[in-house]
């Protein structure tokens, strides 16, 4: 029976799942992102996150303590000179598992597993959305003050006088191409 037993055992033995975690571990240091399957990427999380955690501190011990784990300079450098600079204020949750679908050979469930804060793609999404929503809250609480209130008329005052003209432009060009038409 296999009670209270939590790590998957990911059907290797002992040594070959210490070395597989930690070539993974290394990969997903250089290279911020690793396609795998979702089990390797769970038991990655759970081997990787406490390295992270262990690199905010820039000491000897923990740099010896995170290469005995990963066995590899470049990876240990990568993590304390760029890496941990990103995660210095984030309290947990360094990595992001995102699920791809299914391999085609043989049906396995995939995923992507990357550093959170490396994604430009999802941060400047995220990012262009909350400075809308900055933006927009700050537009209404500035409409009770009067100094902020000029600021926020004078570009929505711009904005509409160029409306006009554009649009009594577009009707002309309507009209002007219509009898070509003809």
């Amino acid at each position: 029976m296999r009670h209270g037993k939590k790590n998957n055992h990911l059907g290797r033995t002992a040594s070959h799942r210490a070395a597989l975690l930690s070539n993974m571990a290394s990969s997903l240091i250089l290279h911020k992102r690793v396609i795998t399957t979702v089990a390797k990427a769970k038991a990655l999380r759970k081997y990787v996150e406490p390295l992270l955690t262990k690199s905010k501190s820039d000491t000897t011990h923990s740099r010896r303590t995170v290469f005995s784990y990963l066995q590899n300079k470049e990876s240990v450098k990568e993590l304390y000179d760029a890496v941990a600079g990103k995660i210095a204020n984030r309290p947990g949750g360094y990595t992001r598992i995102i699920k791809t679908g299914n391999r085609l050979g043989d049906n396995a469930d995939m995923c992507i597993i990357e550093l959170v804060d490396y994604n430009e793609d999802l941060l400047s999404t995220t990012g262009a959305g909350t400075a809308g929503k900055a933006k927009t809250r700050r537009r209404a609480s500035g409409k009770k003050k009067d100094g902020v209130e000029a600021a926020s008329e004078t570009p929505v005052a711009s904005a509409e006088t160029a409306t006009p003209t554009t649009e009594a432009s577009a009707p002309a060009a309507e009209g002007e191409e219509a009898p070509k038409a003809e």
